[in-house]
């Protein structure tokens, strides 16, 4: 099991380094082509930062492991919330004046409430999936156009936070990069990657590994030790934006992040299940969905208040956090 997780924690490094790596490749690439530096921060700043949870559950996907892939895009939504909200708010109080997050955290909510009535029967069906991935497609394209709105000093800064050099060979270079980091730490961790070329046979699991060593199953497994592992270098990132006075980025991450989470990939989870569809266990809907519920409401009087998130307010998204983690632990043990 000490293998499993110093291949673990070398996979996690993989995957921060290579979404950096693709991110700014990507913002220098949309520079090059002419978009607007608004739009291009926007959809990087909301969306682009979860990149390193998609590919990983993609590669999760592609190895039947189903379950650590949906356990994951749930309990990184509560952590999204918990941990890089309530760390950042910690650091250092958030301003928040980005108007368009308000309607996006109503379809969180109501996408969230969704999936739920969609499971009850046990099963979300490629129809179901279908519906979530067209609703994501749709949520992408009234950001862009809602966020057209935003005063002149916020969309100067959400893209000077995206600003790079706009080489093309430089950016290419850097996507490609990028991409082979994603695929290799997403392999260290989730497997299906063999290493032979390096007379290494590493096509395990070394999450499932670490998760059966615990007494977990999958699903928990991606609901907590690997949905709190790749959490923590947007957790550093967003603590260093908070300390710029950065909050519209902290916050555009956390809520665009969890919309990726919940339409993309669980959707596209359902989309690619079986015909059967994809199974919801019983107690997932009882405890697991309702917990990331719950971390959502917790976001409403953050953005229709002050829109300030206080120092308190992030110890107490802090506490919830911990709370939610020993729940999960004495369920274990039932």
């Amino acid at each position: 099991m000490f293998a499993a997780i110093g291949w673990f924690v070398l996979g996690l490094v993989l995957l921060a380094l290579g979404g950096d790596s693709i991110v700014k490749g990507a913002a220098g690439l949309g520079r090059r082509l002419g978009l607007a530096p608004f739009a291009v921060g926007l959809l990087l700043v909301a969306f682009a930062t979860s990149l390193p949870e998609l590919w990983l559950n993609v590669m999760a996907i592609a190895t039947g492991q189903h379950s650590l892939a949906l356990g994951n895009a749930v309990g990184s939504n509560v952590v999204n919330v918990g941990l890089t909200l309530g760390a950042a708010a910690f650091a250092a109080p958030l301003l928040v004046r980005w108007r368009a997050l308000a309607p996006l955290l109503v379809v969180l909510i109501a996408g969230t409430i969704g999936v739920m009535v969609l499971g009850l029967d046990g099963v979300l069906s490629r129809v179901d999936g279908a519906i979530l991935v067209i609703a994501f497609v749709a949520v992408v394209a009234y950001a862009l156009v809602r966020s057209r709105h935003e005063s002149a000093e916020l969309q100067a800064g959400i893209a000077e936070y995206t600003y790079t050099q706009d080489a093309l060979g430089l950016n290419l270079v850097r996507v490609l990069i990028g991409a082979a980091l994603l695929t290799l730490g997403s392999g260290l961790i989730v497997g299906g990657l063999p290493f032979s070329m390096l007379g290494l046979d590493l096509s395990e699991s070394h999450a499932s590994i670490i998760g059966a060593g615990l007494g977990m199953t999958p699903l928990v497994t991606g609901l907590l030790p690997v949905a709190i592992a790749t959490a923590l270098p947007e957790a550093a990132a967003a603590i260093a934006a908070a300390r710029r006075g950065q909050g519209d980025i902290v916050a555009g991450h956390v809520i665009g992040s969890s919309l990726v989470n919940l339409l993309l990939v669980v959707g596209g989870i359902a989309l690619v299940s079986p015909a059967h569809g994809l199974a919801v266990p019983a107690s997932f809907l009882r405890f697991e969905w309702p917990a990331a519920l719950v971390f959502a409401l917790m976001l409403v009087p953050v953005l229709r208040g002050d829109l300030r998130v206080s120092r308190n307010e992030g110890i107490g998204l802090l506490v919830a956090l911990v709370v939610w983690i020993a729940f999960e632990l004495v369920l274990l043990q039932r």
